[in-house]
Formats: structure tokens, sequence, C-alpha cells
């Protein structure tokens, strides 16, 4: 099973100069715990809850900051044609919940998450994966770049 058939095709992005408060505001409405930040149609960017929690809330930082400020500019990725459970067990190798699918021009055309790969065919690598983010020493212990 491909990318393209479990992921979520309507994303919401924000760009590199939205605020810190205009981000975390649109994660509580629309309930997610990640947002990739795009510049000109390409992701530049990602942020998450967490990012904000650590990176702006414990060192004081501003809300009314840019996100290109504390986002992860580091971005994993993956493409709409690759296989499920390819996927599956690379998120976990990276330790990372949400990765954004791209196309092959690499442009934005969906987010997936461990639960999405759970539900499909990758079932079994998505619980291993979750097990290898469960572990320390991933993606978000990492300093920025």
């Amino acid at each position: 099973m491909n990318v393209s058939e479990v992921m979520t095709a309507q994303v919401v992005t924000a760009t590199p100069r939205t605020t810190i408060a205009e981000v975390a505001q649109t994660m509580a409405k629309i309930e997610t715990g990640a947002v990739p930040i795009t510049d000109d149609g390409k992701v530049v960017g990602l942020i998450t809850d967490r990012d904000i929690v650590i990176r702006v809330v414990a060192e004081a930082g501003s809300l009314s900051q840019p996100v290109s400020e504390v986002m992860s500019q580091d971005v994993k990725y993956c493409f709409e044609d690759e296989d499920s459970a390819h996927v599956a067990q690379n998120m976990g190798e990276l330790q990372v919940r949400r990765l954004p699918v791209l196309n092959r021009e690499k442009r934005l055309v969906g987010i997936v998450s461990l639960s999405d790969l759970a539900t499909g065919s990758a079932k079994a690598h998505a619980g291993e994966a979750l097990s290898e983010i469960a572990r320390p020493g991933g993606e978000h212990s990492q300093t920025r770049h």
C-alpha cells in the first residue's frame, strides 16, 4: 500500500513569518501537533507542539516571534508513492511520529502519522516504529540547526 492511500491530504501549513501564537492557535483549532512550514510551495520546516514548549515556553521566548526562529529546518519526509510499511520502518529509525508527504517534484501533498499507518497494511511496522520512537535519543532530543 502506498503512503498516498493512508495519508491526510488536506494539510494546513504556515509560512516562516507566521508567529508562534498564530501557529499554536491553528494547532488548537484543527487539533494537530505539527504544522509544515512552506515557502513558495516547498517545505522549509516543521513546527510541533513540542518545539513550541521546548524552544519557546521553556526558554521564555516570545509568542510573537516567527516560527522560522524555532522550527526544525532539517525536515524528514517521504514520497507519496513509497510503500507505507517502508515509511513506517523509517519513521521508527528516525524516531518521528509524523512526516510530510511530497510528490516527486518535492511539493507538499499530505502528511502521514503513525496512526495513519497503523490503520493500513503497515500496522505491524507502525507498532515497531512506535517502540523505536519511545526510546530516548530521537529527532526531538537533538538541537536545532
